[in-house]
């Protein structure tokens, strides 16, 4: 047992429009989890004996969680930052064989020691930003061997680094050129087949799919979400990104966890998300590196009372970020959300999206995930770009 005394606790607030900052504050942790938090002024007797570690009146927020990354898979795609720039959409790269297709034959080719070689720096970055929890989905192998490999590849980041680690089965991410002629193939013989034994294998925590145009169709997803649901794995959602197809709709109705980008979300999805309790990610790195112009919906899922999370969607292509902390600065400042927004978009809302309910919130009987900075105002963490305030941070109970 320990005492993390004189801190600031920041993200408790459930008000949107301001981030709240609490008195100087102790919190008690005993291993895993935290046993009580509040003024230090009101430290129960039983825990006043305990080791103290005085914080000196600094920030503590939850550790910061990234709930959309794909971030395992091999070679990268500046070549195709090149012709964006040139011009070329990422609808018209993906066309000609670019985009996420370009990403598998790198992917495939490597071992697992090399795919996790090349991971660990993207993912120390993060963690160096007080990521605690991190979720990555398969996607870039479009075989089974191939897409169970880079599963794999994520467990093992769990236990080579201070992080939790959640997997997502994303077969559903694109038509590798094998089965450029049978969708319906490939979804059974790769996305189902694979999905049932992976989730054999325990290496499925969830199961995602690309709805889109270039992708699949709300049909052939829903085929997805629905042997998911027969091995009883909860189900995410790619959706809204280039067009309104109702993929998100779709995905609230199988009660998914969260349906991410949704800049072209109509009200009907965010009605529909509102009822399931589906969390909105949003995800600007995307938004950025692709130069969109059409802004996700934003007050009308604060209307719709939908919970909004921000990841970084790191990935080879399209959203090649590597920081937490920018991706809520670019959430601020293309997006106009609050800072309050932004970081219950980094910490509770992120952990909804990931079913995870022990974390994100600073609270007795939560994991003690806790991050503490070198700052005077929350809002911070989202108004410096390029800055990383991080003084300290416990995963478990552990500082790391």
């Amino acid at each position: 047992m320990q005492i993390l005394g004189n801190l600031r606790i920041a993200g408790q607030g459930d008000d949107p429009q301001g981030t709240k900052l609490s008195e100087p504050s102790d919190i008690v942790v005993d291993g895993e989890q935290i046993l009580w938090s509040g003024a230090a002024r009101d430290l129960p007797s039983e825990y006043r004996d305990a080791p103290r570690r005085d914080f000196e009146g600094r920030v503590v927020t939850p550790g910061l969680i990234d709930c959309h990354t794909h971030i395992v898979f091999g070679g990268n795609r500046a070549a195709e930052f090149e012709m964006r720039l040139k011009g070329a959409s990422y609808e018209e790269i993906a066309r000609a064989g670019g985009g996420i297709v370009s990403s598998v034959t790198a992917t495939r080719a490597a071992s697992e020691d090399e795919l996790l070689a090349q991971a660990l720096p993207r993912v120390d970055t993060l963690l160096a930003e007080g990521v605690t929890t991190l979720e990555i989905k398969s996607g870039y192998g479009l075989d089974i061997d191939s897409e169970l490999k880079m599963l794999r590849v994520a467990r093992r980041i769990a236990a080579e680094r201070p992080v939790t680690v959640r997997t997502s089965w994303l077969a559903a991410h694109a038509l590798p050129p094998e089965y450029r002629e049978d969708r319906a193939g490939y979804l059974l013989d790769v996305v189902i087949a694979g999905m049932t034994r992976g989730h054999c294998e325990g290496l499925i925590d969830a199961v995602d799919g690309f709805c889109e145009g270039i992708a699949f169709s709300v049909e052939e997803v829903r085929q997805v979400f629905d042997h998911a649901s027969g091995l009883g794995l909860p189900v995410k959602i790619h959706a809204e990104q280039l067009s309104d197809l109702g993929g998100a709709a779709m995905a609230a109705s199988c009660h998914a966890l969260s349906a991410d980008h949704l800049e072209y979300l109509g009200q009907d999805g965010i009605d529909a998300m509102a009822r399931a309790g589906t969390v909105a990610v949003l995800l600007p790195g995307a938004f950025y590196t692709l130069r969109e112009t059409r802004l996700p919906p934003v007050q009308a899922l604060r209307d719709a009372a939908v919970p909004i999370a921000l990841a970084t969607d790191c990935n080879p292509g399209t959203s090649p970020l590597n920081s937490l902390l920018l991706a809520m600065n670019m959430a601020a400042t293309l997006f106009r959300m609050t800072p309050a927004e932004c970081l219950a978009g980094v910490t509770r809302n992120a952990a909804r999206a990931l079913g995870l309910s022990d974390r994100g919130v600073i609270a007795p009987g939560k994991r003690s995930d806790l991050v503490v900075w070198d700052i005077s105002d929350p809002a911070e963490l989202s108004y410096r770009i390029g800055f990383n305030p991080l003084h300290a941070r416990m995963v478990g109970g552990v500082y790391v």
